[in-house]
């Protein structure tokens, strides 16, 4: 659930909220499919952490080698500093609705996240990231607040609709992107590992990743839904899902605005803490540090560090003056999008190896999801390359 939830952050949410109101309910239909293919790929990761006992950048390091695995690490390592940065971008944004300026609420916000990080054991750390991931449910109640279409929404959701431009292909690589990640497929095989879980509790694990995905994608449809039956309506172009926020408040109302805008910061600060999280988790499980919330700064030094550098950083570079965050937050997303592939090839790899997974491979219904997802990715990658050359608009 965890995980799932953290792929709505801030980024999720800015594409989400710019894919309703530049498109209305035009992309719908790939958030059907991408629920599928993230609750097919998320089961992956659980099941190889479950019978590995070990995080994905381990079993990649065992069965691949070191150039593999540095391969594989410097993809996730980009893809993550750079979406670290949208989710301190999100705090920022958030705050800016209530007159606060980034200079005040950037530094809390990253102060906030390491003594979370550092102070907290396993069990406090997941109920703070699970008092987090609750408060999506304001995306809910907002989209029932600004009264769309939920005919046309449905409809939609199930008929497809292409257009082969560069700013709908792009919005279509960043969906797929921001809701399936490179960081979240070793962040969830790290997270059950780190939980002490093995392969005795997969019904359970399996059951909630199922529900995980289904409930993300809900909150997802609620903000592409409330964005389009308000923006595009009126023809409102918007840059971010601080925009979003700000443009609601003549269209709904004081209470639709404050939704999304608290929507914005709770999702911020869930991605803010998980990021940081995953990418240590990844590089120590990697190159065998020793990781984990339950370690000392004396015996885990390099997994905390990592995550203090990938906490101030971002933030720095979002205290930058004039950055163009809101081009930084979508392009990571595209970045996720098409870096997606490589990992899920690892992935596939993995799971569908005996020797590793003995009994537990992959069945034919999760390799055709899995590859069809991949294959979708490369395809719409191609497309947009396809497209830009072409000067297509």
């Amino acid at each position: 659930i965890i995980a799932a939830n953290a792929d709505n952050d801030a980024g999720g949410i800015t594409t989400y909220s710019v894919a309703g109101a530049h498109f209305g309910f035009k992309l719908l239909w790939v958030l059907l499919l991408i629920t599928v293919s993230l609750a097919v790929t998320q089961e992956m990761g659980v099941r190889i952490g479950l019978v590995t006992r070990q995080g994905l950048g381990g079993v990649i390091r065992e069965n691949f080698g070191v150039r593999w695995t540095t391969f594989a690490m410097a993809l996730m390592f980009i893809a993550n500093i750079g979406t670290v940065v949208a989710e301190f971008a999100g705090v920022a944004a958030a705050f800016s609705i209530i007159g606060v300026s980034k200079y005040i609420a950037v530094p809390f916000a990253a102060l906030a996240v390491w003594f979370i990080l550092y102070k907290g054991s396993f069990k406090t750390t997941q109920k703070i990231f699970l008092v987090f991931s609750a408060f999506y449910i304001v995306y809910i109640i907002n989209g029932f607040i600004v009264r769309p279409d939920f005919n046309a929404a449905l409809v939609s959701l199930v008929t497809p609709t292409i257009e082969w431009t560069t700013p709908f292909l792009l919005m279509m690589i960043a969906l797929i992107g921001t809701t399936i990640t490179p960081w979240g497929q070793f962040f969830i095989q790290s997270y059950v590992v780190d939980k002490g879980l093995d392969i005795k509790h997969y019904k359970l694990e399996k059951a909630e990743v199922f529900f995980g995905a289904f409930l993300t994608n809900i909150v997802s449809f609620f903000i592409i839904i409330s964005t389009a039956a308000t923006l595009y309506k009126y023809g409102i172009r918007i840059t971010d899902a601080g925009d979003a926020a700000a443009a609601l408040r003549p269209l709904a109302g004081n209470l639709a605005q404050f939704l999304f805008a608290f929507g914005l910061f709770a999702a911020s600060m869930l991605g803010a803490l998980i990021l940081p999280s995953a990418t240590s988790y990844s590089l120590c499980e990697a190159f065998g540090w020793e990781s984990g919330f339950n370690t000392t700064w004396k015996t885990g030094r390099t997994f905390y560090t990592i995550i203090l550098l990938s906490i101030f950083i971002p933030a720095a570079v979002v205290l930058i003056p004039k950055i163009p965050l809101v081009k930084i937050m979508i392009w990571s997303q595209d970045v996720n999008g098409i870096l997606l592939p490589f990992i899920l090839i690892f992935v596939m790899k993995i799971i569908n190896n005996k020797r590793i997974m003995g009994e537990h491979t992959n069945k034919p219904f999760g390799n055709i999801i899995a590859w069809l997802t991949i294959f979708g990715i490369i395809g719409a990658t191609v497309a947009l390359v396809t497209t830009s050359f072409l000067g297509i608009n």
